[in-house]
């Protein structure tokens, strides 16, 4: 409960303070170099959380095609082998 009073006073001190920094010229000027990194650093997040959402997609689409291709070797072999063995049965009768 002590840490939940604490983390209300620190924001709400924050607050208070943000108020009076923007009250003054310099101090608006500060908070929009503040918010412009900020902004930069955001979509330098974005873009880095695209690219590698880009490079899963692509393993995971190659993945897949790997996997469908081990699924149709693995048919042809199991109907080459089910083939054989029809015929080995039909001439051994």
């Amino acid at each position: 409960m002590r840490s939940l009073v604490w983390f209300a006073l620190g924001i709400v001190g924050g607050f208070v303070a943000a108020h009076f920094v923007n009250k003054d010229p310099r101090g608006q000027e500060l908070l929009a170099q503040l918010d412009s990194r900020i902004g930069e650093f955001t979509d330098h997040m974005s873009d880095a959380y695209h690219q590698q959402e880009t490079r899963l997609a692509e393993i995971i689409d190659d993945a897949k095609g790997v996997a469908a291709s081990a699924v149709d070797r693995a048919t042809d072999v199991v109907g080459d082998a089910a083939a054989t063995a029809k015929n080995a049965v039909s001439s051994s009768d």
